[in-house]
């Protein structure tokens, strides 16, 4: 049985870059875009419309757009660092999102995740038609998925732990034993239990008590 579940934000936290930003690039839509996320992650806006509103500008784009955007697509630094620590330590570690599994996968396999759930991107004859499959994954979405992950590998809620950066993060770091804000938006960060700063996941390890 794990020890504990950390659940990490994937845009802007495990990832240094806003996925639907980097597909913008591609439409031409990228200020706008830009706009719209920073509106979302200050929780000026409701996320699922936003990010219909964003997906939106990406209709007519080639489906080969998404292995595009994973080339550009950076992991933050320290990520595999707390990923290995954690999993030393008996713990399991998963990503939730409100950007894409298409991009997010490779990644998630390449740092050894237990868990990884994101939206889907529809796509009609090899084309993207600027719609999300399904529901939308929200800020409830995301707290909801961390409490499935938690029976699932049979942690107990008080031995769960949630970073993430945006608005979009708040249900689920108030779901959790354990709030860690990273280089997080104000609001964010005032309702933290942790905040992390630098660009780096790995300080993460020493809120669990992992690392001197």
């Amino acid at each position: 049985m794990p020890r504990f579940l950390v659940v990490l934000d994937a845009d802007s936290t495990l990832l240094e870059d806003e996925v639907i930003e980097l597909l913008a690039e591609h439409a031409g839509t990228r200020p706008q875009v830009q706009a719209v996320t920073e509106r979302a992650m200050r929780g000026e806006l409701d996320f699922a419309e936003s990010l219909r509103e964003r997906v939106a500008t990406l209709a007519g784009l080639q489906a080969d757009v998404v292995e595009r955007a994973q080339r550009a697509v950076r992991v933050t630094v320290g990520a595999d660092e707390l990923v290995r620590g954690v999993h030393a330590a008996g713990g399991t570690v998963g990503v939730v999102s409100g950007g894409f599994h298409e991009v997010l996968d490779p990644f998630a396999a390449q740092l050894g995740l237990d868990h990884c759930r994101a939206n889907r991107l529809e796509v009609v004859d090899g084309v993207l038609t600027g719609r999300v499959l399904g529901d939308v994954v929200d800020a409830e979405a995301k707290a909801a998925t961390l409490r499935a992950w938690a029976a699932e590998d049979r942690v107990p809620m008080t031995r769960t732990v949630a970073v993430g950066d945006g608005a979009n993060d708040l249900a689920m770091m108030a779901a959790a034993a354990l709030a860690v804000a990273f280089d997080a938006k104000p609001r964010v960060r005032d309702q933290a239990d942790v905040v992390v700063v630098d660009r780096d996941l790995s300080p993460v390890l020493a809120a669990l008590g992992l690392r001197g």
